[in-house]
């Protein structure tokens, strides 16, 4: 089945297609993989999904009702919610309250206090690992804390479509590893599905249970992560020759 579907979306800026008519599904319970090369158009096919942009053409539902056209604020009501690529935390807030944001504007926040929000708030502190730096400003951690904050921010709002663009970005070998396993959990112990942007190949590889590809804004691939990685376009266009001979190399 699946949860959130978009058919021919476009997103033209000015003479230029962003998006130029994507079909995508993100299925219930799995993790689909975007990748491609900068500008492929990955973000900004988030950014339609939750009304930051308007579609130019196409239409996008949710568990099979449309949201074309909705604001932020309702798309994450109903149950999706993201991180982002950079960042952007509320300044002069500590990690907790920040966190504590997603509780109240999720998809059950509308409901609960703001004692019920820091519970909340301090669950998904704990899940993501930050617990000794719940009341840290937020000038005061690293990136890897930061990504961490965003996630559990993100898991705050009670998802069912979890987007997660580029998390392990800018990160060293260690936290990647981390974040793997944090991806794995979301999905197989909370049962939230994911659609995962991200360039790090050993994180698609090991994750992602179907990919999609963009270049130029439009989808040239879409299968396993073994059968994309072999797609003559995918190597010409995103991953390169020395990707595909190595990759091939260490199957034999």
């Amino acid at each position: 089945m699946a949860l959130l579907e978009g058919k021919d979306v476009t997103r033209a800026f000015g003479a230029l297609k962003a998006v130029d008519a994507v079909d995508f599904q993100v299925r219930e319970g799995e993790i689909l993989g975007l990748i491609g090369p900068n500008g492929a158009g990955k973000t900004t096919l988030v950014n339609l999904v939750t009304g930051t942009y308007p579609l130019t053409e196409g239409e996008i539902s949710f568990k099979g009702t449309p949201i074309t056209g909705l604001k932020p604020a309702k798309v994450s009501r109903l149950g999706i919610a993201r991180t982002f690529q950079i960042v952007q935390p509320f300044p002069g807030m500590s990690l907790r309250e920040n966190v504590v944001v997603g509780a109240l504007f999720g998809k059950n926040g509308a409901g609960r206090s703001t004692k019920e929000a820091f519970r909340e708030a301090d669950r998904w502190i704990d899940f993501v690992h930050l617990q000794d730096y719940r009341n840290a400003g937020v000038d005061q951690i690293n990136i890897s804390f930061r990504k961490r904050m965003d996630l559990a921010k993100a898991l705050a709002m009670n998802p069912e479509v979890l987007m997660l663009d580029e998390v392990m970005a800018g990160l060293n070998t260690k936290d990647i590893e981390e974040m793997i396993a944090l991806v794995r959990r979301i999905n197989e112990e909370l049962k939230i599905s994911l659609l995962v942007i991200e360039h790090v190949m050993k994180a698609v590889m090991t994750l992602c249970h179907r990919v999609t590809v963009l270049h130029h804004g439009g989808k040239i691939a879409d299968g396993s992560p073994q059968e994309v990685v072999k797609d003559p376009r995918v190597i010409e266009a995103y991953l390169g020759e020395r990707y595909a001979k190595a990759r091939k190399g260490s199957e034999t």
